[in-house]
């Protein structure tokens, strides 16, 4: 098993080195996509924890990540800081600075622990509503009831969720490993066209991406 193992392993670095360059051999702006799963960015270096295709470059955001300082223009990453410990995620949004370029620009969207609060606070609130019952019936089928606390268990537990993050938390986390102009900014929306309509709202019900979501943009 262990030399099944190595082998393996050399393998997905042979693959990984092959993907990394043809990137940077073809992509004068050079743009990396973490935690990319199923949305796979045209004309971005797309990196996953288990690449679901040999044009996805394998990349564990909980070690130090295998590219040299300022290497990319832009970094973006979409649900997946929650996925990691709050050590891991400082690591992460530390080795975002590090391979950024002056003046690079990362977009970073988690879940917001406001929307959890909200649902919980104000149930009745129509889109609310909807997207108790349909947490419920597509992820809590145990459920006794609608109600709400259902939503919010589950949503801290499911999915590989570590932590959640709320507004002034990760903001500060991003200044502290030295972003300037952090900036919250709409879903799909932002004032660079690099950065606009990247996120993958059609993976829910319309809306409740957008419910769940905070999306902020930080400068190097």
């Amino acid at each position: 098993q262990g030399s099944l193992g190595r082998f393996l392993l050399r393998k997905v670095l042979r693959i990984d080195e092959r993907v990394k360059k043809k990137y940077f051999l073809g992509n004068s702006v050079c743009k990396l996509h973490l935690g990319c799963g199923k949305n796979i960015l045209n004309g971005w270096l797309n990196a996953d924890l288990f690449p679901r295709s040999r044009q996805v470059f394998h990349l564990d955001a909980t070690i130090p990540f295998p590219f040299d300082s300022n290497s990319f223009d832009y970094i973006y990453s979409e649900h997946m800081l929650e996925h990691l410990t709050y050590s891991s995620g400082m690591l992460m949004l530390s080795e975002n600075f590090r391979i950024l370029k002056p003046n690079g620009a990362l977009r970073i969207a988690t879940p917001d622990m406001a929307f959890l609060e909200n649902i919980y606070r104000f149930p009745n609130d129509p889109i609310h509503k909807a997207y108790i019952e349909w947490s419920i019936k597509t992820f809590v089928p145990a459920a006794t009831s609608n109600a709400p606390i259902f939503v919010l268990n589950n949503f801290v537990r499911d999915w590989g969720h570590c932590f959640i993050y709320d507004e002034r938390l990760l903001s500060d986390a991003l200044i502290g490993v030295g972003f300037s102009k952090v900036t919250r900014v709409p879903l799909n929306k932002s004032d660079d066209l690099e950065l606009s309509g990247l996120a993958n709202e059609a993976r829910m019900p319309e809306g409740f991406l957008e419910l769940e979501t905070m999306v902020f943009e930080a400068i190097k």
